[in-house]
């Protein structure tokens, strides 16, 4: 068996092109900021090429035009007013800030089992202010980017535009991609193209319902509870969503400061909303969503969140999901399938 296989795959050409794709690769990481924001474009666009196979009349650039026009109306109609409702809570929460960190400290220190007990020792004035400043130096990072928005623009923009090419010349990249295989791998090259296609074009639908559905459990159950900022604190409970583990613990930190002064009571509720909220996106929606669209086990998810996070930063994080749907397809079709 193996020796059939290196005489399919072990040749001349072959060996000549694994050194050239390993070169490539060298090449992309010495790229990364510029090869992510190519990745990302073509996650995105892979999402909704579906949806521009649908107009099958018109000529594909103008399909795409559309496409892409009517999903950034729907994405600005969807959280502009929702920005909006939460921008005005912005400075006055930033500016609360140390009146909740006082305040939480206030009731941690007057707590029985903290002052009847060898934590009482602890300076807790110094803990608190180092959660403040981590705190205060999250919300003003975000502010930060903000002002910065110009920047930011000509990023979204770029990425526009690439995420237009991609769909519109889909034909084209996909036989620039099939002209760097030897001919007996290109039907090999096809077939693995399109399935890695399929898997991470769920990837943005998977990621926006698990960030939404976080989004809505926490901003109804804070304004249930009463909880000032409450659409505020949804939304960077969402947004914080998209990476794993840490972000929603900062998410829930950053609840529970605002809502220092409310009593034992509301921080409980919070935390039973928490809970609810992540209970919901990791045994319902998460599993059914990514089950379905991208097929990892959580596991496999993690390994690539820890690699991601290290080599490839924030934005490495935020697309941990799509690039191990990459990998694995990569895994099984030019390995796994082979020695079955």
């Amino acid at each position: 068996m193996f020796e059939n296989i290196f005489q399919k795959y072990l040749t001349t050409k072959n060996i000549i092109f694994f050194v050239v794709m390993i070169l490539l690769i060298k090449f992309i990481a010495s790229i990364k900021d510029i090869a992510i924001l190519f990745f990302a474009s073509y996650v995105i666009a892979c999402s909704l090429n579906p949806l521009v196979d649908k107009f099958t009349k018109l000529k594909r650039g103008i399909s795409s035009g559309i496409v892409l026009g009517l999903t950034v109306l729907v994405l600005g109609a969807f959280f502009i007013p929702l920005i909006a409702m939460a921008g005005h809570e912005i400075k006055s929460f930033v500016e609360h800030i140390p009146q909740y960190i006082d305040s939480l400290k206030g009731f941690v220190t007057t707590l029985p089992v903290i002052s009847k007990s060898q934590l009482a020792a602890i300076d807790l004035g110094d803990f608190i202010s180092s959660a403040s400043g981590f705190t205060s130096k999250f919300v003003n990072q975000s502010i930060h980017i903000s002002i910065n928005f110009a920047q930011a623009v000509v990023y979204l923009i770029a990425a526009l535009i690439i995420i237009y090419y991609f769909m519109a010349d889909k034909e084209e990249v996909k036989n620039a991609y099939m002209s760097l295989f030897p001919a007996n791998m290109k039907e090999k090259a096809e077939e693995i193209i399109e399935t890695i296609s399929k898997k991470i074009g769920g990837y943005v639908i998977a990621q926006i319902a698990t960030m939404t559905s976080v989004g809505v459990i926490m901003a109804i159950g804070l304004l249930l509870i009463g909880v000032d900022y409450a659409v505020l604190l949804g939304l960077i409970s969402a947004v914080l969503d998209i990476v794993p583990v840490v972000g929603p613990a900062i998410a829930l930190i950053i609840c529970l400061i605002t809502a220092s002064k409310s009593g034992a009571l509301t921080l409980i509720l919070i935390c039973a909303v928490f809970a609810i909220a992540q209970l919901a996106e990791n045994n319902f929606v998460r599993p059914y969503i990514f089950g379905k669209f991208l097929d990892l086990h959580p596991l496999i998810i993690y390994l690539f969140l820890f690699i991601t996070a290290q080599h490839l930063g924030v934005v490495g994080v935020i697309f941990a999901p799509a690039i191990a749907a990459t990998v694995c397809v990569l895994i099984e079709e030019l390995y796994i399938n082979n020695i079955k």
